[in-house]
């Protein structure tokens, strides 16, 4: 199965979500592109304060890892990379509806969701090692993975957003 979702292809961060938002022209999308200016707005507006959480928390993340091009001289908040460059051909993530592709790149990947990512390995989808961290959150070395908490605030707050930077940062320097 191809890559379902939003985001740049050059993705360094990789975001896998169960499901997509409730607008008739995302039920049956089945490509990777990036979004369109105002996408965000448009989805936030049409499908509810969920897909706003989400789009939040995952700025957040970027902030908070501060991936190249996240420069504090161009990019100010983590508002101001969500409206212009957060899933968009200018931005370094990707948001996916199909489960993970692994592959040998430098692209970390994340399931937002421990009982999706517990339904992908019981659907034979998501084949891994993972190492159980907590309640919340896992991790799988080798295929550059990462469960966490879904991405809202109560679920995801910013000491669990912390701690998902420590994982991303032991991802990576694991890869040099």
């Amino acid at each position: 199965m191809d890559r379902i979702g939003f985001g740049s292809n050059t993705s360094l961060i990789a975001v896998y979500v169960e499901k997509r938002p409730l607008i008739p022209e995302y039920q049956s999308f089945q490509d990777y592109r990036p979004l369109l200016p105002n996408e965000i707005e448009f989805i936030n507006n049409r499908a509810g304060n969920g897909w706003r959480k989400l789009f939040n928390v995952y700025a957040k993340i970027i902030e908070a890892i501060n991936l190249p091009g996240f420069e504090s001289e161009k990019i100010r908040s983590w508002q101001q990379y969500r409206d212009t460059h957060l899933l968009k051909s200018s931005g370094q993530e990707a948001l996916l509806f199909s489960p993970p592709r692994f592959s040998r790149d430098s692209t970390i990947h994340i399931i937002a969701g421990r009982t999706y990512a517990k339904k992908l390995i019981n659907e034979g989808k998501l084949c891994c090692s993972l190492i159980w961290l907590n309640e919340e959150f896992a991790i799988d070395k080798e295929n550059k993975l990462i469960i966490c908490p879904f991405f809202d605030y109560r679920q995801l707050s910013n000491t669990k957003i912390d701690y998902l930077k420590t994982l991303i940062d032991e991802l990576c320097l694991a890869q040099i």
